[in-house]
C-alpha cells in the first residue's frame, strides 16, 4: 500500500510436548522451543513493528521458584531487542556457570525462559498509543498457579464500553479503558469463578487445600471459561492464553475475521497468525497446518493433550480479505495465487483505459507489496498479446514472410521498474514545515523508461485508501517522466467504510472514496442525502448495537463505482500534472472470484459481520458531520 495503514498484530505459541532433555539430546540444545519462537516471530515481523513481547511458563516447578517470565519492548527493532534481553539473561548465567549451562535440568531450574510453554506477540499500535504497558503479553497474577493468566492477541472489540460496565457491575475496578484490559479481566473473572467452583467441590469431598490446588489444575474446563467470557464480545479476535500451571489456548472469533493457524505432532504444538510461517519454521507441508475453526478454541492441557472445542456458535465466515490482499506474507500458496488473480482480473479495465494500445504502454508496480498482483496483471497482458499474435498470423497466413513473422512475434509487454522508494528519506520526514516538499521525494523514478508524450504508464498498487501519497508524491514524481497518461490500478476495491476489527482505518473522512462520494452529492445537488443520513444516524445513536442499521451506504447509492473512480481521479490529479490521470479499482465481484473463501469485505461494502460494525460506522459518520476527528469506537 502506498498509503500506510497499520497491519494486523501477530501471535505465536509454542508448547513442547516432551521433557526439555529430549530436545537437548535430539536437537543439541534445550533452547529448541525458544529458537522456534524466535523464528515464528521474525517470520511475522511484517505484522508488528511498534512492539514485541515474549512470555514463558515452566511446568512442574517447586514452590518459591519463579516460573513465569516476560519481556516486552517498544525499541525501534523490538523483536531483536526482546531476544537480546533473553539472551543477555542466559549469558549472565553462563558467565557464572559455564560448565552447567548446557544441562537442561539445571537450565530449567536456574535460567529464565528455559521453559516448555512460550507465547510471542508482535504489535502494531493504533490511535497513537505506543507505551510499554500497551504491549502484549499482558498478565493477571496470583499465588495460585491456576489463577495466573497470560494473554496476547490480534483483536479489536467494538463494544468495550458495554463490557467495561459489566466489569464494574461485577465489582471490579479496571485500571484502563481498553479492549486489552477488558478481555484480560473478563477472562480472568471467569477463570476465578471456575477455580472457586472446583475449590468448593473438592473441599466438600474432604481434600486438603494442597490437594485441591493440584486437582483444580487437572480439572479446569477452559472451554467453559472461554464460553462464559466471550458471550458479549463483539469484534474480531485471535487470542492466545496461558494459565500458570501449564494449560494454553488459542481462540478465534465466530466469523473467522482474524486468522490463526496451528500444527502439532508428538514433539510440539505451534500456533501463528499465518500458515506459511508455520510451514517454513517447522518445514512441514501445506496440509499439515490447519486454521483454528471460527468460534472454536484450540486447547492444550498441561498434560500435552490437544483438542479443538466450540466456544461460540460460528456464523457466516467473513475472514478479513485484507489479509489476502496485503497483510499476510505472500509465501502462502493460496495467498500467492489469490494476489496474482487480483492482478489478472483488472486487465480488461486496464485495456479500456489505454484504448487497447499495448505497444505504447509501460507496466510497473508501486509499492513492492504489489509485486505479486503485478505478476498476475502481466500474465493476463501476455495472454492478450498471444491472442493478438495468433490473430495476426492467421490474417497474414497467405503472405507470411520471415520479416512479418519476426514483427508479429516481437510484441511483448513493456515492463519497467519505474519507481523505487527511498526508505531512509521516509524515516526522516516529520510533520514539520516543508513536509510536503519532502514527501514528494519518497520515491525516485527511473529516467529513460518512457517515450515522452506517447506512452501510457500503468502502475498497480495493493489498495488506494486515502490517496495522500499518490497525490503528494507518486503522481508528481511519475509525471516527471512525461507520459501521455498515468493509470494507477488498485488490486482491491474502493475502501468506503471504517474497519473496527483491527486495521487502523476508523475515520470516514480518511477515505478518498468517501470524500469523492460527498463531492459528487454536492455537485449533483443531492446534499440533502448527507443531511438525511446524519439524521438517521442521530436517531439510532442510543439504540442497542443489534438494532442499528448502516445508513451510510446511502451516500454511495446514487453513483456507480466507475463514477466514483472518475471523481477520485480528478481529486488526486496534482494541479500541475501534464499527464492525464485515471484511477482504476478492482470490482467487489472480482474480489470474491479471486478470494472465494475469504468473504470479509465490510470496508468495501458496509456489510459488517457483527452488529458492532454498524454502530461504529454510525458513530463515524456523526463524527464526520460534527467535525470531530476522533475514534468511532
Amino acid at each position: 500500500m502506498s498509503d500506510q495503514i497499520k497491519h494486523e498484530c501477530g501471535i505465536a505459541l509454542i508448547r513442547l510436548r516432551k521433557p526439555m532433555e529430549y530436545y537437548h539430546l535430539k536437537y543439541g540444545t534445550w533452547m529448541y522451543g525458544l529458537n522456534k519462537l524466535y523464528l515464528l516471530m521474525e517470520k511475522q515481523h511484517n505484522r508488528g513493528q511498534d512492539g514485541a513481547g515474549v512470555a514463558s511458563i515452566k511446568l512442574n516447578t517447586t514452590p518459591g521458584t519463579n516460573y513465569i517470565h516476560r519481556v516486552r519492548s517498544i525499541d525501534g527493532m523490538p523483536i531483536k531487542d526482546v531476544f537480546d534481553q533473553i539472551r543477555e539473561g542466559i549469558k549472565k548465567t553462563q558467565d557464572k556457570n559455564e560448565d552447567r549451562i548446557s544441562d537442561p535440568f539445571w537450565a530449567k531450574d536456574n535460567i529464565p525462559f528455559a521453559s516448555e510453554l512460550y507465547m510471542g506477540h508482535l504489535r502494531y499500535g493504533t490511535f497513537g498509543k505506543n507505551k510499554i504497558e500497551n504491549v502484549h503479553p499482558v498478565m493477571r497474577q496470583s499465588n495460585w498457579k491456576s489463577r495466573n493468566l497470560v494473554l496476547a492477541g490480534n483483536f479489536n472489540l467494538t463494544n468495550v464500553d458495554e463490557l467495561f460496565n459489566i466489569l464494574i457491575n461485577l465489582g471490579q475496578h479496571p485500571k484502563d479503558f481498553s479492549d486489552t484490559v477488558t478481555i484480560l479481566e473478563n477472562v480472568g473473572h471467569f477463570l476465578d469463578e471456575e477455580n472457586q467452583a472446583l475449590f468448593n467441590l473438592f473441599k466438600s469431598r474432604g481434600f486438603s487445600k494442597k490437594e485441591i490446588s493440584e486437582k483444580i489444575e487437572l480439572g479446569i474446563d477452559l472451554q467453559n471459561v472461554l464460553k462464559e467470557s466471550s458471550k458479549k464480545w463483539d469484534g474480531g479476535y485471535s487470542i492466545v492464553g496461558m494459565l500458570g500451571h501449564g494449560d494454553a489456548f488459542v481462540m478465534r472469533d465466530p466469523a473467522g475475521i482474524r486468522p490463526a493457524f496451528y500444527y502439532y505432532d508428538d514433539e510440539i504444538v505451534v500456533v501463528a497468525s499465518e500458515r506459511a510461517v508455520i510451514q517454513t519454521v517447522m518445514n512441514v507441508p501445506f496440509d499439515s497446518v490447519s486454521p483454528v475453526k471460527p468460534g472454536y478454541a484450540l486447547i492444550v492441557k498441561k498434560s500435552g493433550e490437544v483438542s479443538e472445542k466450540l466456544v461460540k456458535e460460528p456464523v457466516e465466515q467473513k475472514s478479513c480479505s485484507f489479509e489476502h490482499i496485503y497483510f499476510s506474507r505472500g509465501s502462502d500458496k493460496l495467498i500467492y495465487r489469490e494476489r496474482k488473480k487480483l492482478g489478472e482480473l483488472v486487465v480488461p479495465d486496464i485495456l479500456k483505459a489505454i484504448d487497447n494500445d499495448l505497444d505504447n504502454s509501460v507496466f510497473s508496480y508501486i509499492p513492492n507489496t504489489a509485486e505479486t498482483a503485478f505478476y498476475g496483471m502481466v500474465g493476463a497482458i501476455e495472454t492478450e498479446i498471444s491472442k493478438r499474435k495468433k490473430k495476426a498470423l492467421i490474417e497474414h497466413r497467405d503472405n507470411l514472410t520471415e520479416e512479418i513473422i519476426d514483427q508479429i512475434l516481437s510484441h511483448k509487454p513493456r515492463i519497467e521498474k519505474i519507481a523505487v522508494k527511498d526508505a531512509k528519506l521516509r524515516t526522516f520526514i516529520s510533520k514539520d514545515e516543508g513536509r510536503d516538499d519532502l514527501v514528494e521525494h519518497i520515491y525516485d523514478v527511473t529516467y529513460g523508461t518512457i517515450n515522452k508524450g506517447v506512452d501510457n504508464m500503468v502502475v498497480i498498487d495493493d489498495s488506494i485508501v486515502r490517496g495522500t501519497t499518490l497525490k503528494k508524491s507518486i503522481l508528481r514524481i511519475l509525471d516527471r517522466l512525461e507520459p501521455k497518461k498515468i493509470i494507477v490500478v488498485s488490486s482491491s476495491p474502493q475502501i468506503r467504510y471504517p474497519d473496527c476489527y483491527g486495521i487502523d482505518m476508523a475515520k470516514l473522512n480518511d477515505f478518498i472514496a468517501f470524500r469523492a462520494a460527498i463531492e459528487l452529492l454536492k455537485e449533483t445537488g443531492r446534499e440533502n442525502i448527507i443531511n438525511e443520513v446524519y439524521k438517521k444516524c442521530i436517531a439510532q445513536r442510543n439504540l442497542p448495537k443489534e438494532e442499528i442499521v448502516n445508513h451510510v451506504t446511502e451516500i454511495y447509492k446514487p453513483f456507480t463505482a466507475e463514477e466514483i473512480s472518475k471523481k477520485i481521479s480528478q481529486m488526486l490529479k496534482p494541479a500541475d500534472s501534464k499527464a492525464d490521470v485515471e484511477i482504476i479499482y478492482q470490482t467487489i465481484e472480482n474480489l470474491h472470484v479471486a478470494c472465494p473463501n475469504d468473504k470479509g469485505d465490510w470496508y468495501f461494502t458496509g456489510d459488517y459481520p457483527t452488529p458492532g460494525g454498524n454502530k461504529v460506522v454510525n458513530n463515524s459518520f456523526i463524527n464526520f458531520i460534527e467535525g470531530r476527528s476522533v475514534r468511532a469506537y
